[in-house]
Parts: C-alpha cells; sequence; structure tokens
C-alpha cells in the first residue's frame, strides 16, 4: 500500500494515494458522462434544439 505523510505542526495525517487515484478517476467518468449528455457544470441540460 502506497501513502503519503503529511505533518501540519501537532497533527499527522496519512494520504491514501491509490483511494485518491480512484476517487479522481470516478469523478472523470462522471464528468465525462454528464458531457455526454449535454450537461454543463453548474447549469441545466442544454435544450433540444430538434423542434
Amino acid at each position: 500500500m502506497s501513502g503519503k505523510l503529511i505533518i501540519e505542526g501537532n497533527a499527522v495525517y496519512e494520504l491514501d494515494e491509490e483511494c485518491m487515484l480512484r476517487k479522481r478517476l470516478d469523478q472523470t467518468d462522471e464528468e465525462e458522462k454528464r458531457e455526454a449528455e449535454g450537461w454543463v457544470v453548474g447549469k441545466y441540460p442544454k435544450e433540444d434544439t430538434k423542434k
């Protein structure tokens, strides 16, 4: 297991880099899915121009 230690004053944090990578890939997949459906970040889907 890979990890990274972050030391801030008296606090020590361990980051799981594999978990962070999975999360980033999941977010990327979700963004690509929304773009394919016509979503724009923070806005509603594109209106259907075929009438």
